[in-house]
């Protein structure tokens, strides 16, 4: 099934539609070969005097119509940042195992076990401290729109602004959290880490391949524009 989007000729209106992935007319052109993150299928597809059925055209209630209707690409966004929180916690993980039994101090350390060495220490407790605040604005966020989501037809536009803002703040940290700790992680493994058989290189990889879909400097341009002027995130398929 294929999710598409045009606009109406007479008036311009957004309309959205689902049709079948093999219907006549729909080529879909395998030319995604990206580094990670293999399901986010970024591929072209060319569409050819594509047949699309009345009942096809998702109607009711229509994108964007309502402040209620409006959570839906929230809920979208906050099941993103729970992805990407978990690939930081599963990055986090690996590391510990491998600095706990494979990892070897540095000679200069005077450490008998890597365990012990006050840098690689200090990362941990870096990483620790990030995945954490990221926990804690992620739950956050879920409380919001859970309470949003219970107000129905009664939400307010600025009450699903409030959501907004606080499912951006934790997508923002869950973003550069993961990714500080993707990367960095192989600063507490050391080289042999990096061996391709481990492919620990896949979080990194799956976590910054799937974050490009959604730059991260626009959701900080609209948390400024709360911060500085009051203004709520315009609803959109991204926020």
């Amino acid at each position: 099934m294929l999710i598409i989007s045009a606009k109406e000729k007479v008036n311009g209106n957004l309309l959205i539609a689902a049709i079948p992935t093999g219907r006549s007319g729909v080529t879909l052109i395998n030319d995604w070969d990206n580094i990670g993150q293999r399901q986010t299928d970024s591929g072209s597809v060319i569409f050819e005097k594509v047949r699309v059925e009345e009942h096809e055209i998702l109607k009711d209630p229509g994108p964007l119509s309502t402040p209620f209707s409006c959570l839906r690409p929230l809920v979208a966004q906050l099941i993103l940042t729970n992805i990407y929180l978990g690939i930081a916690e599963g990055a986090f993980e690996d590391a510990k195992q491998y600095s706990l039994h494979e990892a070897r101090p540095w000679h200069t350390s005077n450490m008998a076990a890597v365990n012990h060495d006050p840098y690689i220490l200090k990362h941990y407790g870096d990483f620790w401290v990030g995945i954490e605040s990221t926990k804690a604005l992620t739950d956050l966020a879920a409380i919001k729109l859970d309470n949003a989501w219970k107000k129905n037809a009664q939400l307010s536009d600025d009450e699903r602004g409030e959501v907004a803002i606080r499912i951006n703040s934790a997508k923002i940290l869950a973003t550069r959290t993961g990714l500080d700790i993707t990367s960095k992680m192989f600063e507490v493994m050391g080289s042999r880490a990096t061996h391709a058989g481990l492919r620990l290189d896949r979080h990194w990889r799956n976590l910054r391949t799937h974050t490009l879909h959604d730059p991260l400097d626009y959701k900080v341009k609209e948390l400024g524009e709360w911060a500085l002027n009051n203004i709520y995130p315009k609803p959109t398929f991204y926020s």
